[in-house]
């Protein structure tokens, strides 16, 4: 080829190069999330799916867009059905949202894969100390903080206040909880006549017999000097197991069907009688609210204590930052925002859960009588890490050992000793690949 020509050639791409940023700069496609004139862009993936909530979220996103013109947020709707797998995906494609809200026991395969920004560097002195530590830990893997704690519910006991009445039974109080040996009696006294004093929903057993069981001082999952993780099964972590499995095989005063169910599905029941009790999440309140029939009288009660007390792990809601977003700075002035006392009590109520911070658990609109709002904040205090979200090998564990085990223990269908071997024999088996 002649040089003249080629000479000729590189000149053109040079020029169409130029033309292409000079184009590019025109448009404000700068591929880093800001546009022409400097405005940033951020994308905030949230899982809102309530009414109140997915109000109070995007409400909260248009307040902080009228008062920060130059990083605007962009709402996204997530679903919890199926978040991990599509972060996963978004993760790996490197297209990831900037702001993601998630749970703290989803957290710990993306912090340890490096797709979650370190938040420490990030965030400011009012919102670390607004939140207690026992929350933070939830969110803290390694020597990071990859995620803010901002939502939690405890596990309550709703009850059919007219049942609970007409039995004569001491009603339980956060300052006077019922025992664990006290629960199974008042359920024997409630039952029977068709009606069984509590129904178990139990589904996924595992995260409710784990957090549950912090309260009689079992915690299964014990970490060594040397970081590793072993399972051990002792006296502690047999007692809420232990009562349910006889609540349901010996005692008949727990429904053997509703093991199977979700907590949306015992409600009917509940609400026809059939159950006096129905352990749940504290944001159940709001379906039994909405759902139950006109004159149905419904009251919450704290879960039962053990040794510890009132004490139950939780995984709260959490707002990370991906680690590719550039404008990691600007994502933790937004959670900052979002999570302002008054604005932390906003998508508390929306979604009908506890704040973590202190501050907003001030909140008079959160101790009320009404709708028993004050019976949880009166718990908040006993709530901490659940015991295994930050054990790398869990969710196998999980769902390949522990979930098979307590099924067919609370079904009657193994004995104790054996839910202790598969537990902790397989269990360690499944770890130990993990921590090698």
């Amino acid at each position: 080829m002649p040089r003249r020509v080629t000479g000729l050639r590189t000149t053109l791409t040079a020029l169409a190069a130029s033309l292409t940023l000079l184009l590019a700069g025109c448009t404000g496609d700068s591929g880093d999330g800001a546009d022409g004139g400097g405005r940033i862009t951020l994308e905030f993936q949230s899982l809102a799916w309530q009414k109140e909530s997915v109000d109070a979220n995007k409400q909260l996103v248009a307040e902080w867009n009228e008062l920060h013109p130059d990083i605007r947020v962009k709402y996204v709707q997530g679903s919890w059905d199926s978040v991990h797998d599509q972060l996963l995906t978004s993760f790996e494609g490197g297209e990831a949202p900037d702001i993601i809200h998630d749970a703290s026991d989803d957290l710990a395969d993306f912090a340890y894969g490096g797709y979650l920004a370190d938040l420490r560097p990030y965030l400011p002195a009012r919102l670390k100390s607004d939140i207690p530590q026992r929350s933070w830990e939830t969110a803290t893997f390694g020597d990071g903080v990859y995620g803010v704690p901002f939502l939690q519910e405890p596990r309550v006991l709703v009850a059919n206040a007219k049942l609970l009445k007409a039995s004569g039974v001491r009603v339980p109080t956060p300052a006077h909880p019922w025992t664990w040996d006290e629960f199974r009696a008042v359920t024997r006294e409630l039952g029977g006549k068709g009606r069984y004093g509590v129904a178990w929903p139990l589904k996924e057993p595992v995260s409710a017999t784990l957090n549950l069981s912090l309260s009689a001082g079992g915690r299964l999952f014990h970490r060594g000097a040397d970081g590793k993780v072993t399972l051990r099964f002792g006296a502690a972590d047999a007692v809420v197991p232990q009562t349910v499995h006889d609540q349901v095989n010996s005692d008949g005063s727990a429904s053997g069907t509703t093991l199977g169910m979700g907590g949306s599905d015992t409600l009917p029941g509940f609400f026809a009688g059939k159950y006096a009790m129905v352990p749940l999440g504290f944001s159940y309140r709001q379906q039994i609210a909405q759902q139950a029939p006109k004159g149905f009288d419904w009251q919450v009660l704290p879960a039962p204590a053990g040794a510890d007390g009132l004490a139950q792990g939780v995984s709260p809601q959490t707002l990370s930052v991906a680690e590719d977003s550039p404008h990691k700075k600007e994502a933790a002035r937004f959670i900052d925002f979002l999570l302002r006392p008054e604005n932390m009590v906003r998508l508390a109520r929306g979604d009908w859960m506890l704040p973590t911070a202190t501050e907003a658990l001030k909140d008079p609109a959160l101790r009320t009588a009404k709708d028993d709002w004050a019976v949880g904040t009166a718990l908040a205090a006993h709530l901490g890490p659940a015991p295994a979200q930050s054990v790398r090998g869990y969710p196998e564990w999980k769902d390949k050992v522990a979930t098979p085990a307590l099924q067919e223990y609370y079904s009657g269908a193994i004995g104790l000793g054996e839910l202790r071997r598969r537990l902790v024999e397989d269990g360690n088996l499944v770890l130990a690949r993990y921590q090698r």
